[in-house]
This record gives C-alpha cells, sequence and structure tokens, in this order.
C-alpha cells in the first residue's frame, strides 16, 4: 500500500507572485519622483517671487498712478498755463496802454493850431507876467515895511489894500475896469446848455479875466451853473436869454478868447446856432456881490 501524495507544485503559485512582487517595487519610486519634482517647482516659484520683489536697484520703482491723481495734476497744470497767459496778456495790454499815453503827450502840442499855439504861448505869458507882478507888489510892500518909521500904520495900511484886493477876487466887492461885454441869444439849432457856458468862463479866466458876472450872478470859485426846467441855473439864480456875461481884465486878450478859430465862440454859432455879440469897454462895471458862505470846516491859521 504504498500510497505517493503528489504535492502541488509551486511553479503555478510563484509566477504571479513574482510579477506582483515587482508591480508593488516600481510605484513608491514613482511617487517619489513626482513629489520631488513638485516641490522643486513650488520651491522655484518662491525664489521667482522673492526675486521679483527684492529692490537690486538696477531698475527703478515705478509706481502706480491712480486715474484721479492724473486728472488733478493735469487740470493743475491746465490752470498754471492759464494763470501765465492771463498775467502775460495784462503785461502786455498795460505796457501798450503806457505806449500809447506818451505817444499821445508827446502829440499834444504837434496837432494844436497856430492860432491854439499862440493862445496857449498867451496865457501863460499872462500868468508869469501877473506872477511877477504880484512878486514885485510883495518886495514893495515888504521895503515899506522895512523903510517905515511908524510900521504899525505902514502895516495896517498894507493890510487895508490886501483886504480890498481880496473883496474883489472874493466877489465880496464890486469892481470895475476896462473889459468886454459878452450877449449870446438862445440856439436856433439847439438850447444852449450848462458845459458851452462853463467853457466860456474858463476861457474868459484863461485870458486873464479878473472879475466875471454872468446876468445878476458873481462868477467865483465856487460858482456853478446846471439845468433847470427850461432855463440854466448859475448858483441858485436862474438865467434868462439873451445871456449877459461880463469881464474885467486885457480887452484884446479876452476879445480873443471868444472869437477865437474853432473856441468857445465859433462852436456857439455853428453847432447851436446862437449869435454871439462883444463889446469892449474901457469902464466895465460889475456891481454883483457874491454872499459869504459859512464854512464848516475851514477856519482861519492864527
Amino acid at each position: 500500500m504504498n500510497t505517493r501524495q503528489e504535492r502541488p507544485t509551486a511553479t503555478h503559485s510563484t509566477e504571479p507572485s513574482s510579477s506582483n512582487s515587482g508591480e508593488h517595487s516600481n510605484n513608491p519610486a514613482e511617487e517619489i519622483t513626482h513629489k520631488d519634482l513638485l516641490r522643486k517647482i513650488s520651491q522655484q516659484r518662491a525664489q521667482d517671487r522673492e526675486n521679483d520683489s527684492t529692490q537690486t536697484g538696477a531698475f527703478p520703482v515705478v509706481n502706480k498712478t491712480s486715474k484721479n491723481k492724473l486728472k488733478n495734476s493735469s487740470r493743475t497744470l491746465r490752470s498754471r498755463l492759464a494763470s501765465s497767459v492771463l498775467v502775460a496778456l495784462l503785461c502786455a495790454m498795460l505796457g501798450y496802454g503806457y505806449v500809447i499815453q506818451i505817444n499821445n503827450t508827446d502829440m499834444t502840442y504837434e496837432t494844436m493850431s497856430e492860432t491854439e499855439l499862440t493862445r496857449l504861448i498867451s496865457e501863460t505869458s499872462m500868468q508869469v507876467d501877473r506872477l511877477k507882478d504880484r512878486k514885485d507888489q510883495l518886495s514893495a510892500q515888504l521895503r515899506s515895511l522895512q523903510a517905515a518909521a511908524d510900521k504899525q500904520a505902514q502895516a495896517q495900511k498894507i493890510a487895508e489894500e490886501n483886504e480890498a484886493a481880496s473883496g474883489i477876487l472874493s466877489g465880496r466887492l464890486p469892481a470895475q475896469g476896462e473889459g468886454i461885454i459878452v450877449r449870446i441869444t438862445q440856439g436856433t439849432k439847439q438850447m444852449i446848455d450848462p458845459s458851452i457856458l462853463f467853457t466860456l468862463i474858463e476861457e474868459l479866466r484863461n485870458s486873464g479875466a479878473e472879475v466875471i458876472s454872468i446876468d445878476d450872478v458873481r462868477v467865483v470859485t465856487s460858482t456853478y451853473i446846471a439845468q433847470g426846467d427850461g432855463a440854466l441855473i448859475c448858483d441858485g439864480a436862474m438865467l434868462s436869454t439873451p445871456y449877459l456875461i461880463k469881464a474885467i481884465g486885457d480887452q484884446s486878450n479876452l476879445q480873443n478868447a471868444v472869437n477865437m478859430a474853432g473856441g468857445v465862440g465859433s462852436q456857439l454859432t455853428v453847432k447851436y446856432g446862437a449869435k454871439v455879440s462883444i463889446e469892449t469897454s474901457s469902464d466895465v462895471k460889475i456891481t454883483e456881490v457874491a454872499h459869504s458862505s459859512d464854512f464848516e470846516y475851514a477856519k482861519i491859521v492864527e
């Protein structure tokens, strides 16, 4: 009874086991390789970020500017530019005006006619003569005071003379002397206005008139002429036509002041259509006097 037991062969069981063991040995290596690769990539990215953020000085750092800041800076630039242009324009205008003013001043005498230049020279000469006469008069008074035995009596006499002259100039006293009488009718083209009569007074004064009156009004430094209801008013008194103007002074100079070509006489005739007549006299009497004014602020120096 020899019985023979056969053992199962290990050939079939060992081959599959050997193949399985080979597969298990390869997977861990592959996993390690992938982890190393991912770790290296991560480290490289971190290093790149660190290098990018590091300021090495090779390139300038450019700060980002917002749109609002750009808009504000552009507005500021435009405002400064506009201000500069405006200042330059104003300076140019001032310079131009200054040059024009200088040119006009220089051309004043060049554009005047021969008659106007003659009148200007005559008026200037008369003013110089009056100042010289006044200087000589004061010098004579000073010499008389120094030479007089009774200086108090001489001083009283000089004070009375000055009082008379002051009274005539201020309009407090009547006056007489050589001069002219001007009569002006109402204009046919337009009504006589205050400005033309005031111009006539100024022309007479510039020509040496010492005393002037209009109708019944004594002309002084405070005299005014205004337009009233249908008539002219002079120092509160109503004037009537024909207007009567009296002036005491050199007859020829006063007459030339009215009859000068292109002067106030020509304007009254041509522009207003008025008739102007001039009468010269060696004895013009101006009896009208000006009322004294009550001064509120001005006082005599003691």
